[in-house]
C-alpha cells in the first residue's frame, strides 16, 4: 500500500505521534494508501525548518531562484502522465482533466512566476531638491499556504509558487482527501534544487495541522483556499494576530445567457461550465439564468446533452464525468437534491446516486441534475452545493437578469452570454463578483488578480497582487546632501 509521508527541511518523514489517516480513492470507495496524520508537533518542526532556511533563500540570487522554479515546471510536464494517474486517483475526477488542465496548469503556475520574479520592480518618488523616497518589497518569512482537495497540484502551487517567486519559505497543508500529488511535488523540489527547508508540507487534517500553522507566531501570512465557513475561521485567528489573510472560498456563480448570444458555442462551454470536475469547481456555474424567449429551447438542448455525459471510471480517457470527492460529499449533494424537490424543483434530468458495477461499486457517483422550477429565494439557489447541480430560471430584462445574479451572499465568478458590446460592458460592470466572464469561462490570464467579493473570498491571489501579498513594503527616503 502507498504511503504518503510530511515532507520537512527536504526529507519525507512520519508524523512525530506515528499517527496516520487513511486515504480513500473516491472511484471505489476503497483505501489505497496511507497518509501520516500531522499535529502541533510536525508543525513546528516544518516551521522551525522554513525558519533556518528563510535568509538564504531571501538572499539566493535572482536568476539561481527563477532557474530552479522553472526547472520544477519541466519536472512536472515530463512527468506529466504520472502526476495526472496519482491525482485521477486521489479525487475520482476524470484522467483527461487532469492531463488537460489541472497538472499542465501546475506547471504554468511555477513558469509564469518564475518569470514574473525578473520582472518584479519598485517604486520611487523624488522630492525635488530635497530627498529620494524608494519603496523595497521585500519577503515576509515563513508563509502558510492551505490548499483545497478540488484541484490538488494547480490550487497548491498556485499558492506556494508566488510565496517562493517573491523569496519566502512556506509552510503548506494540502487537503487530507487529496493529498498524492502535493506529498509528490517533494520529489521534484529536490531534484531541481530546491534548498531543504524552503517548501515544507504537513499532512493531515485541519483542525490538528491547519490551525496551528495559522495561529504559530513565526508564520506571517496565510493564503487559504476553501469553505466559507473555515475562511472566516481563519480571518478572525489572524485578525487578533494582525496576520495578513488571503481567502479564496466559495461561490454560488451565475451564467447569465442573452438570445443574441453565439447559441452552439454557448451550450457547449456551459455544459463544461456547469459540470466540469463533477461541479467540484468554485468556478463552475450553477445558477443558469436564461432570457425567456429562448428559454424552453436551451432547457430541452441544454438537457439533451447533459444526459449524454459519459460518466464511468475516471481512469477511461472517454469517462466524461468520474465520482465526487468523498462518502460525506455525496451524502452532502443527496442532501441537497432532496431539499430540491421539497421546494418543488422539477427535474429535467438526474436527481439520483449512481450505483456503479464491478470494482467501482462502492464509489460515490451521482448523476448529473437539472432542475427547473425554483425561485430565487429558496435555499437551493442560495446555498453553495458543489456538486454536479444547477437550476435554470427564465428573466425578461437585462436589470432582472442582474439582479437574479447579485442576489446572493456569494460573488466569485460571473459568465455572461452576448454578442450585444454594449450589453456586455453594462452588466459586466453591474455584477457583484470578483470575476466576470463573457462569451467564454475559465479562461485565465495569470497576470490579473482572481478573487471574490462579499462571502467568496478577502484579498486577490494571481500575478503581483499574490506577489505583493507575500512581501512587505519597506519606505526609505534618503536626502539630498546640503
Amino acid at each position: 500500500m502507498l504511503r504518503f509521508d510530511h515532507f520537512i527541511n527536504g526529507q519525507y518523514r512520519p508524523s512525530v505521534s506515528g499517527a496516520t489517516m487513511e486515504v480513500i480513492n473516491p472511484s471505489t470507495g476503497k483505501q489505497y494508501a496511507l497518509l501520516a496524520a500531522g499535529n502541533v508537533q510536525d508543525v513546528q518542526l516544518a516551521v522551525d525548518a522554513a525558519k533556518a532556511s528563510a535568509p538564504g533563500w531571501a538572499l539566493t540570487p535572482l536568476a539561481k531562484r527563477q532557474s530552479i522554479l522553472q526547472k520544477i515546471a519541466d519536472l512536472i510536464t515530463d512527468r506529466l502522465d504520472e502526476f495526472a494517474k496519482a491525482e485521477c486517483i486521489d479525487t475520482g475526477k476524470p484522467i483527461t482533466l487532469a492531463k488537460e488542465l489541472d497538472i499542465p496548469r501546475a506547471a504554468s503556475n511555477f513558469s509564469f512566476f518564475a518569470s514574473a520574479a525578473a520582472q518584479w520592480s519598485s517604486e520611487s518618488h523624488e522630492m525635488p531638491g530635497q530627498a529620494l523616497n524608494y519603496t523595497l518589497r521585500q519577503p515576509l518569512g515563513v508563509v502558510g499556504c492551505i490548499s483545497p482537495w478540488n484541484l490538488p497540484l494547480y490550487l497548491f502551487t498556485w499558492k506556494i509558487v508566488p510565496a517562493l517567486a517573491a523569496g519566502n519559505t512556506v509552510v503548506a497543508k494540502p487537503s487530507e482527501l487529496s493529498p498524492a500529488t502535493a506529498t509528490m511535488l517533494g520529489k521534484l523540489c529536490n531534484e531541481a534544487g530546491l534548498p531543504p527547508g524552503v517548501l515544507n508540507i504537513v499532512n493531515g487534517t485541519g483542525p490538528d495541522v491547519g490551525e496551528p500553522i495559522v495561529i504559530h507566531e513565526n508564520v506571517k501570512a496565510i493564503s487559504f483556499t476553501g469553505s466559507t465557513a473555515v475562511g472566516k475561521r481563519i480571518a478572525g485567528l489572524c485578525a487578533s494576530q494582525l496576520k495578513k489573510a488571503s481567502l479564496e472560498l466559495g461561490g454560488k456563480n451565475p451564467v447569465i445567457i442573452f438570445a443574441d448570444c453565439d447559441y452552439d458555442q454557448m451550450l457547449r462551454t456551459t455544459l463544461k461550465s456547469s459540470f466540469s470536475n463533477q461541479g467540484q469547481i468554485c468556478l463552475c456555474g450553477s445558477r443558469i439564468l436564461v432570457e425567456r424567449n429562448i428559454y424552453e429551447k436551451f432547457v430541452a438542448d441544454f438537457t439533451e446533452l447533459t444526459k449524454k455525459l459519459k460518466i464511468g471510471d475516471p481512469m477511461d480517457p472517454s469517462t466524461e464525468m468520474g465520482s465526487l470527492i468523498s462518502e460525506v460529499h455525496l451524502n452532502k449533494i443527496l442532501s441537497h437534491l432532496a431539499l430540491a424537490k421539497e421546494e418543488g424543483g422539477q427535474f429535467q434530468c438526474g436527481g439520483n446516486q449512481i450505483k456503479m458495477s464491478g470494482s467501482m461499486s462502492d464509489g460515490y457517483f451521482v448523476e448529473p441534475t437539472i432542475i427547473t422550477g425554483l425561485d430565487q429565494h429558496c435555499r437551493t439557489n442560495n446555498e453553495e452545493i458543489f456538486g454536479p447541480v444547477v437550476t435554470i430560471l427564465p428573466f425578461d430584462t437585462e436589470e432582472e437578469a442582474t439582479a437574479l445574479a447579485n442576489y446572493t451572499s456569494y460573488g466569485l465568478a460571473s459568465v455572461v452570454w452576448t454578442n450585444h458590446l454594449a450589453r456586455a460592458h453594462r452588466v459586466s460592470g453591474a455584477l457583484h463578483s470578483g470575476i466576470v466572464w463573457v462569451n467564454c469561462w475559465l479562461l485565465r490570464d495569470l497576470r490579473t488578480p482572481f478573487g471574490g467579493v462579499k462571502q467568496s473570498g478577502l484579498g486577490r491571489e494571481g500575478g503581483w497582487e499574490a506577489m505583493r501579498f507575500f512581501t512587505e513594503a519597506k519606505n526609505v527616503t534618503i536626502a539630498y546632501p546640503k
